[in-house]
C-alpha cells in the first residue's frame, strides 16, 4: 500500500507498531518518528497530513512510548475530529482524545465549573441572534436578518481576538477592517449584549473558550490537573487558530514541549474569523528546538495542476509566501489546465455545463465534479445552465438560489406590483421594464451601488443584483416584456430547480470548498473584482484572495478548467480583465514578478506543454464586438454559430478533404496524449478552420476554440495541414491525396 492509496472500507488493523509505519513516504515516516519535543509539520495541499499525524499517533500508542488516555488531538471541525477518530480506531489506537477546540474546553468547563466558581454552569445559548436582535434593539436600532447576522459574526471575531467592546473602535481603525456597522455603534451593541449575558445567566460558545482561559490562568491547581491528565498535544490546521484559541492552547502545554502542530499558510482563508497563519509561521522562534518536517508529496493532483499551484504562490508576497511550499506531484501526467474566455457570463455558464457533460459522458461520474465560484450570488447562472444541459447538480454550503430568502422575499414584492400595475406609486416614473424591477427591489435593500465589505448584507445584495441583471437580460431578449411576464418567467425558474436532492456535480463557493478534493474542478468567473474580490484593498487582503484561488485549484485531481467572461450580459462591453493572479501563468499574459526559492522543499517537474506555449509568440486579442454571420450578416448569438461564423442554415463553404485530414490528425493527437477528441478541438471548431482555411497565425487564433494556448500547442500543425502539408506521422502521400 502507498501513500497515494486509499484504504478499504474495513481495513485490518496492523499487527505490529512497525506495521503502521509501512506505505508512510519518508517524510510522513519521519513525522511519525518525531515524538517528542515540539514538531511542526508544515504539509502541503494534499501531501497526507493526516495520514501523518493519525500514524504518529498510533505508533507511539502501539509502542508504548505514549498513553492513548493522555493524548488530545484537537482541529476544527466535527467532521475533521471525527475522521481522525476513525482513522486512530483503524489502526489500533483507541482511547485517544480527538476534539474540536470548543467541544474540548466545553468538557473542561463542565468538569471544573463547581469547583472553581460553584453552582451549575451557565446555560449554553446555541443561537446568539436573537440577543444581539434585542442587543441592537436597546441601543435604538432595527436591524434585519442579514444585518444580524453580519453584526453577529463580528462580535464573534472581536471575542476570538480578544477585543473586548471598549477597544473595538480601535482595533477596527488599525486592523482596515471592514465593519458591518459604525465600529462605535456595534462596540455599544457589543457591550450591551455582553451585559444581557451576565442578567440571564447564557454564555456563548466564544465564552466556553474565554472562561476555560480565566479558570486555567487563575487557578494554578485546576491547570495542572489538565496538565496532569493530557501530556501530548496534536493541534491540526494550525493555520487556523485564532488569538484566543492559541492563549488557550498555551495553557494546556504549560512549560512542557510535548506539543505536535501542522498546518500550511498558503491555505490560511479565514482571516475574517479572527485565523491567523502567524502562529503556524512564528513556532520555530517560540520553539528554538522544534523539529520541523515539510510535507511536499502530492498524491491528490497530476503535474499539470500542481505546477499551476506552484507559479500561483511564486506571484505572491508576504509573510506567509515566504513560507510557502513548493509541491511534487507523486502521480501521472495528466492534462493540461483549460482556460477558457468567453463573452458573457451565460456563455461562460454554458460553455462550462457542455465541458461537464463531456466529461461525464467520458466517464467522469458527476459527483467528482465541481464549479467553484467565490460568491454564492454567482450559483444562479450555473444552476440554469446545468439544469439545462440535462446535468444533475447539488449546491453545498447555500440555499438554491430561488430558495434564498431575499430571493422569495424579491419574488413576493414582483409578483404584488405585478398585480397592482399602474395603481402601484412605487413604479411612476418607471418607464421599461428593468426600471420597474429596480423600484420594487429598492425596499428590499437593492442599490445602484454595492455596500463594502463582504458578509450578509453583501450577499444579499448580490441576490437582489442578480435578480435586476436578470430582468434586464428577460427585456433585451423579449422587448415589450411586462412584469408580469418577468415574474412568470421567475416563477418557472424556480419550478424547474424542485426536483429532488440528486448525487451531481458540486456547485459551492471557494471557502466551502476547503478540505474536499474532485476528479475535476472548474474555477468560474475570474476576473477582477470578483477574483480578487473588489472590497480586498489591503495587500493582506489581496494576498489572501490569491490563496483562495490556491485552495481552489489544488481541489483538482486530474483535470482543472479556469474560465472568466469578458462582459455581464450578451451584447455588453468587453471590459472586464481576468485575474492578475494569472498574469505569466495562463498563454499569452505576461509575469508580474515571480518569486523563486521560497519556502521550497524539493523540485517539480515542470512539463513540457506550457513550455511550448511561451515559445510561441502570443497574438494579442483585439476588443471583442459584435459576431456577424460571414454569409448573411446576421448579429450571431448561439456559441456554435459563433465558432462557425455562420448561421447554421446558411450554406457552408468547407473544404471536405481538408476538414477530413482534421480530423485524422485530431484523432491522432488525443490518442497520444490520452484525452477525449474534443480536449484537442471540438467538432464546431474543426468545421470553423475548414471553412476559414487560416493562412497565418493571426488568423487562426481568432476562430473560435483556438485562442492562445491550443495555437501554441498545436498551431504549426494545423497551418501545415491547411496549407497541404505534410507533419511528422503523416505520409506524403496521404498528404497529396488531399
Amino acid at each position: 500500500m502507498t501513500a497515494a492509496t486509499h484504504s478499504t472500507l474495513f481495513p485490518q488493523v496492523p499487527e505490529t507498531p512497525d506495521a503502521v509505519l509501512d506505505g508512510l513516504d519518508p517524510e510522513q515516516r519521519e513525522v511519525a518518528l518525531a515524538l517528542h519535543g515540539p514538531v511542526c509539520v508544515l504539509a502541503g495541499a494534499g501531501t497526507g497530513k493526516t495520514r501523518a499525524i493519525t500514524h504518529r499517533i498510533a505508533y507511539g500508542v502501539r509502542a508504548g512510548i505514549l498513553q492513548p488516555a493522555t493524548v488530545l488531538a484537537v482541529t476544527f471541525t466535527n467532521r475533521a475530529a471525527g475522521e481522525m477518530r476513525g482513522r486512530l480506531r483503524q489502526l489500533g489506537a483507541t482511547g485517544v482524545q480527538a476534539r474540536t477546540f470548543h467541544s474540548a474546553a466545553l468538557r473542561q468547563l463542565q468538569y471544573f465549573w463547581p469547583k472553581a466558581v460553584g453552582g451549575e454552569l451557565p446555560r449554553l445559548l446555541e443561537r446568539k441572534v436573537q440577543l444581539v436582535a434585542e442587543a441592537a434593539a436597546r441601543c435604538e436600532l432595527r436591524l434585519d436578518r442579514n444585518e444580524l447576522r453580519d453584526v453577529t459574526s463580528e462580535i464573534e471575531w472581536a471575542k476570538v481576538t480578544q477585543t473586548v467592546p471598549a477597544d473595538y473602535p480601535a482595533v477596527v481603525a488599525k486592523t482596515q477592517r471592514d465593519a458591518p456597522r459604525d465600529p462605535a455603534v456595534l462596540s455599544q451593541i457589543y457591550s450591551t449584549y455582553e451585559q444581557l449575558k451576565r442578567d440571564r445567566s447564557v454564555i456563548d460558545f466564544e465564552d466556553v473558550l474565554l472562561l476555560t482561559v480565566g479558570i486555567l490562568q487563575d487557578r494554578t491547581d485546576i491547570a495542572e490537573h489538565v496538565r496532569g491528565q493530557y501530556q501530548h498535544f496534536v493541534v491540526d490546521e494550525y493555520q487556523d487558530v485564532s488569538p484566543l484559541q492559541q492563549r488557550l492552547l498555551d495553557l494546556w502545554v504549560g512549560d512542557r514541549d510535548d506539543l505536535c502542530v501542522v498546518g500550511d499558510a498558503s491555505q490560511t482563508i479565514y482571516s475574517f474569523t479572527g485565523a491567523t497563519p502567524d502562529h503556524l509561521l512564528n513556532f520555530r522562534t517560540r520553539h528554538p528546538g522544534a523539529t520541523v518536517v515539510k510535507l511536499v508529496r502530492d498524491y491528490r493532483s497530476t503535474p499539470q495542476v500542481v505546477h499551476l499551484a506552484n507559479g500561483l504562490l511564486s506571484q505572491a508576497h508576504g509573510k506567509a509566501a515566504d513560507h510557502r511550499l513548493e509541491l511534487v506531484s507523486q502521480r501521472d501526467k495528466g492534462p493540461e489546465p483549460v482556460y477558457a474566455e468567453y463573452a458573457d457570463e451565460p456563455t461562460e455558464a454554458e460553455g462550462t455545463a457542455r465541458r461537464i457533460r463531456d466529461l461525464v459522458a467520458a466517464g467522469v461520474p458527476a459527483g467528482e465534479i465541481a464549479v467553484l465560484y467565490r460568491v454564492n450570488s454567482q450559483s444562479e447562472v450555473y444552476e440554469q445552465a446545468l439544469a439545462d444541459a440535462g446535468v444533475p447538480y447539488q449546491l453545498r454550503g447555500a440555499e438554491r438560489f430561488f430558495e434564498r430568502a431575499e430571493v422569495r422575499e424579491a419574488g413576493t414584492a414582483l409578483r404584488g406590483a405585478a398585480r397592482a400595475g399602474g395603481n402601484d406609486s412605487l413604479l411612476d416614473g418607471a418607464e421599461d421594464l428593468a426600471a420597474q424591477v429596480r423600484a420594487v427591489l429598492s425596499t428590499k435593500g437593492w442599490t445602484s451601488r454595492p455596500p463594502a465589505g463582504s458578509g450578509a448584507v453583501r450577499d444579499r445584495w448580490e441576490s437582489l443584483a442578480a435578480l435586476v441583471r436578470l430582468a434586464e437580460d428577460f427585456e433585451t431578449a423579449r422587448p415589450g416584456a411586462t412584469l408580469t411576464d418577468l415574474v412568470r418567467e421567475l416563477d418557472e425558474r424556480a419550478a424547474a430547480q424542485h426536483a429532488p436532492t440528486v448525487q451531481g456535480v458540486t456547485l459551492a463557493s471557494l471557502h466551502s470548498a476547503k478540505g474536499l478534493e474532485w476528479d475535476a474542478v472548474f474555477l468560474v468567473g475570474l476576473t477582477e473584482g470578483m477574483m480578487p474580490i473588489a472590497y480586498a484593498k489591503t495587500d493582506e487582503q489581496v494576498e489572501e484572495e490569491r490563496r483562495l484561488m490556491y485552495v481552489g485549484i489544488t481541489r483538482a485531481r486530474v483535470h482543472l478548467s479556469l474560465s472568466w467572461a469578458l462582459s455581464r450580459s450578451p451584447g455588453g462591453r468587453a471590459s472586464r480583465r481576468p485575474t492578475r493572479f494569472l498574469n505569466g501563468l495562463r498563454p499569452g499574459s505576461t509575469a508580474s514578478g515571480a518569486r523563486s526559492g521560497a519556502g521550497g522543499g524539493g523540485g517539480i517537474d515542470r512539463g513540457s506543454g506550457r513550455a511550448a506555449v511561451e515559445r510561441t509568440p502570443a497574438v494579442e486579442r483585439k476588443p471583442r464586438s459584435p459576431v456577424r454571420c460571414r454569409v448573411c450578416g446576421r448579429t450571431l448569438t448561439d456559441a456554435g454559430e459563433m465558432k462557425l461564423m455562420r448561421c447554421e442554415e446558411c450554406p457552408s463553404d468547407m473544404d471536405e478533404a481538408l476538414y477530413g485530414r482534421l480530423y485524422d490528425w485530431r484523432a491522432a493527437q488525443a490518442a497520444l496524449l490520452g484525452q477525449p477528441d474534443f480536449c484537442v478541438f471540438t467538432e464546431k471548431t474543426l468545421m470553423a478552420i475548414a471553412e476559414a482555411v487560416p493562412s497565418t497565425a493571426g488568423e487562426l487564433v481568432v476562430i473560435a476554440g483556438v485562442g492562445n494556448r491550443k495555437l501554441g500547442r498545436f498551431g504549426t500543425d494545423v497551418l501545415a495541414i491547411c496549407a497541404g502539408e505534410a507533419i511528422d506521422g503523416e505520409s506524403e502521400e496521404g498528404a497529396d491525396d488531399s
